[in-house]
C-alpha cells in the first residue's frame, strides 16, 4: 500500500489493530514520553494523541516500535528497494543474475522526486512553532525537541533537487537562548550532508535556505537516516520505499515537501551559533549543551489533517532501534562490498551502536603456519576507517570457518566464541588519540576519545569457566563478585573519583595475580555487579558506553613489548561511571505517575501496564 500522508498510515494500522487512540487530554511535559517508553517495552501499539496540552495538533509515536510493524508498514516495497540499492553499488549483479534485478531499473526511474504545480496539501495553512506539540522526553532536556526531523538543504545556487541533503539532525524547539517563535536550534556536526553545504555557504553571499519536514509517509523519515549508495538521493530512496514519488513544491525560496505533515522553513545564520541541549539521548545518557547553529525561522506550514510524528530515544533499544534492523534487512547482501572480506557485520544496539562492533572476517588457511589474526586485521582496520563505523570505540572481530553457525546477531555466543580464543598477549590494538561518536562523554574531550581491536582466529585456548578461582580475595573496596555469563566476571568497585582512580583497577589488577584465572579472561569492574550479571543487554551497555578504551582496559600481568600492549591474566574493562561522563537518563517520578492512570485496571492501556 502507498501512503499518500501520514494519516493514511494511521489508518491502516488502526484496521489492522496495530495503533490505539487517546483520547484524554496529555501533557507533552514528559507524561507523553511516560506512556510512549512503557508502551514500546511492552512491544505495544502505535499511540495516536489527540488531545495534546497546549497544541491544537494531534501526535503520533512508536509506528516503528516493532519489527514486525515496521515490516508491515513497508510489506510491499522492502523487496523491490533491497534489489535497487544491491544494483546500485554494484552494477554487475545485473550480468550475475539478471532475474532478480530485471525490474530494479524501473523501480528506482518510476520513484524520482516531481514537482507539485498546485494543490500541495503542506499549503493548507500555517501555524508558529510554540503551537506545535512541544513534547519534552528527560526532566533535564533543554526544552522541546523535533525527534523526527528531515532537514533538507541545497548547496549554494543549485536549483536541482537531485544535488540536495536529507537527513535527520536533532531540533530543537524552545528554551534556552532562543527567541520564541524566531528561532529554533539545528544540532548537526561539520562532517554531515549539512554541514558540507554550511561550508559552502560561508563562502557565498547567498543565504543559506532550509526546510524541515515532519511527518508525510512513514518512508520519509526513514530516508533521511538511510545510508545510501553513491548517486542514490534520499528523496527517490523515500519515493521507493513509500510506493509512490516524493512530491515537492516552491515556496519563497525555499522547497516544501508537498505531502509532510509540517514544514519549518527558515536562514541559518552563517556566523552564529548557540547553546542547544541537553538533549537525552540514544546513548541511554544526556548529550550536554554545547554551541550549535541557530535557524531564523520564516514560517511554519501545515497540512490540513496534520499529524506531529515524534520519537522517544533513550537508553537502547528505543523505537528508533527499528531504523537499525531495516537498514540491515536493506543492505545485508552489501557488506562484502562495503567491506571486503567481512562476512557479516553488527552494530550493537544495546550498547548504542557506535560503542560496540562485532564483526566476522575471513582468512584464508596458511598450510604449514599458525592459524592467527592477519587478514581480519586488515579488514578490521578497514571497518574503524570507513564512514559511521569509524566512530566505533570496541571492535570485536572473528574468523570465519572456526565454528559453524557463529553469528555476531548471537551476542552471548558470540562473545563465548572470542573469548574460548583470544590470545591477551597478542590480541588487543589500539588506537589512541583519535575520534569518537560526538555523543559518547566516556572519552577524553568532546568527540575524542580511543578504540581497540579486539581479534581471535584459530582454536579454542580455553574452556570458560562460571566458576571463582579457590580462595579469591579482593582488595578492599572491592565486592560483590558476579558472573555475566562463563568467562565474564563483574566485580563491584568503589566509586571513581578522579584521575588517582586509575589506580584502583591497576591496584586491583595486582592483587589478582597469584589466583587461577585461566576459564575468566574477562573482568569488568564496574558501580553494580547485580546490575551488570543482570540481562545481557545490561552488560553490553555499562561495559561499553562508560569505557574508553585507552585509559579504562587494564589486565592482570599486563606487560608493553615494543609498544605493544596485553596481559597474561584476564582483562579488565573499568566500566565505573567516570565524573567526566554525561548522566544517565532517568525518569521523572512525577510523570511516571501520572501517566500509571492508563496502565491501571479499566486503563485505556491496561493490557500493556
Amino acid at each position: 500500500m502507498a501512503y499518500r500522508s501520514m494519516m493514511e498510515a494511521v489508518r491502516d494500522l488502526e484496521r489492522h489493530g496495530k495503533l490505539v487512540r487517546i483520547k484524554e487530554e496529555v501533557d507533552p511535559n514528559l507524561e507523553i514520553a511516560s506512556i510512549h517508553r512503557r508502551i514500546y517495552d511492552a512491544e505495544g501499539p502505535a499511540l495516536f494523541f489527540e488531545n495534546v496540552k497546549g497544541s491544537p495538533f494531534p501526535a503520533l509515536s512508536n509506528i516503528y516500535g516493532t519489527f514486525e510493524r515496521t515490516e508491515f508498514l513497508f510489506r510491499h516495497t522492502i523487496d523491490k528497494v533491497q534489489k535497487v540499492i544491491e544494483l546500485k553499488a554494484d552494477p554487475v549483479n545485473l550480468l550475475k543474475n539478471p532475474m532478480r534485478y530485471l525490474s530494479a531499473p524501473f523501480t528506482a526511474v518510476s520513484a524520482l522526486p516531481m514537482q507539485k504545480r498546485m494543490g500541495a496539501p503542506i499549503l493548507h495553512g500555517t501555524t508558529t512553532v510554540s503551537q506545535l506539540p512541544q513534547i519534552k522526553s528527560w526532566p533535564m532536556d533543554g526544552g522541546a525537541f523535533v525527534t523526527l526531523p528531515q532537514v533538507f538543504t541545497l548547496p549554494p545556487g543549485e536549483k536541482s533537487i537531485m544535488q540536495s541533503n536529507l537527513g535527520m539532525y536533532r531540533i530543537q524547539l524552545s528554551g534556552n537562548e532562543y527567541v520564541p517563535d524566531k528561532e529554533v536550534g539545528m544540532h548537526y556536526q561539520i562532517h554531515r550532508g549539512i554541514g558540507v553545504h554550511h561550508t559552502q555557504y560561508n563562502n557565498s553571499d547567498e543565504p543559506f535556505r532550509a526546510s524541515i519536514f515532519v511527518g508525510g509517509p512513514p518512508s520519509h523519515a526513514f530516508s533521511a537516516i538511510m545510508p545510501l549508495p553513491e548517486g542514490l538521493s534520499e528523496l527517490t530512496f523515500a519515493g521507493m520505499l513509500g510506493g509512490r514519488r516524493f512530491r515537492y513544491v516552491r515556496q519563497n525560496g525555499h522547497v516544501l515537501s508537498a505531502d509532510a505533515d509540517f514544514v519549518i522553513t527558515g536562514i541559518i545564520r552563517k556566523g552564529e551559533k548557540k547553546p542547544e541541549g541537553p538533549f537525552g539521548d540514544h546513548l541511554g545518557y544526556y548529550s550536554l549543551e554545547h554551541d550549535f547553529p541557530v535557524m531564523e525561522v520564516e514560517k511554519v506550514y501545515h497540512r490540513k489533517d496534520a499529524v506531529w510524528h515524534f520519537t522517544v530515544v533513550g537508553r537502547p533499544p528505543q523505537e528508533d532501534s527499528s531504523f537499525g534492523y531495516l537498514i540491515h534487512q536493506l543492505v545485508k547482501l552489501l557488506t562484502p562490498q562495503e567491506f571486503p572480506g567481512i562476512k557479516e557485520i553488527n552494530a550493537v544496539d544495546a550498547a548504542g551502536v557506535h560503542p560496540l562492533l562485532l564483526a566476522i572476517g575471513s582468512e584464508r588457511y596458511m598450510p604449514f603456519r599458525e592459524r592467527k589474526p592477519e587478514e581480519i586485521l586488515t579488514q578490521a582496520n578497514r571497518i574503524i576507517g570507513s564512514g559511521q563505523t569509524s566512530l566505533a570505540k570496541f571492535l570485536f572481530i572473528a574468523a570465519d570457518g572456526d565454528a559453524p553457525n557463529l553469528s555476531t546477531h548471537d551476542i552471548p555466543a558470540f562473545f563465548r566464541h572470542v573469548l574460548e580464543r583470544i590470545d591477551l598477549t597478542r590480541d588487543l590494538h589500539f588506537q589512541t588519540k583519535t575520534t569518537i561518536d560526538t555523543l559518547d562523554y566516556s572519552g577524553t574531550g568532546w568527540n575524542a576519545g580511543s578504540k581497540v581491536i579486539v581479534a581471535c582466529c584459530g582454536d579454542k585456548r580455553r574452556e570458560l569457566s562460571a566458576e571463582l578461582p579457590v580462595d579469591l580475595s579482593l582488595p578492599n573496596g572491592f565486592s560483590n563478585p558476579r558472573f555475566v555469563q562463563p568467562g565474564i566476571l563483574a566485580v563491584q568497585g568503589p566509586g571513581f573519583t578522579g584521575d588517582a582512580s586509575y589506580e584502583e583497577a591497576e591496584t586491583l589488577a595486582h592483587h589478582l595475580r597469584p589466583f587461577d584465572w585461566s576459564g575468566i579472561p574477562m573482568i569488568v569492574l564496574c558501580d553494580d555487579s547485580d546490575f551488570l550479571s543482570g540481562p545481557v543487554n545490561n552488560f553490553l551497555w555499562a561495559a561499553f558506553t562508560r569505557a574508553n578504551p585507552s585509559h579504562d582496559i587494564h589486565g592482570v600481568d599486563a606487560f608493553v613489548e615494543h609498544k605493544h600492549w596485553g596481559c597474561r591474566g584476564p582483562v579488565i574493562i573499568d566500566a565505573r561511571i567516570k565524573p567526566h561522563h554525561a548522566p544517565p537518563l532517568i525518569t521523572d517520578k512525577k510523570a511516571e505517575a501520572t501517566a500509571d492512570r492508563f496502565f491501571k485496571k479499566g486503563g485505556l492501556l491496561e493490557k500493556w501496564g
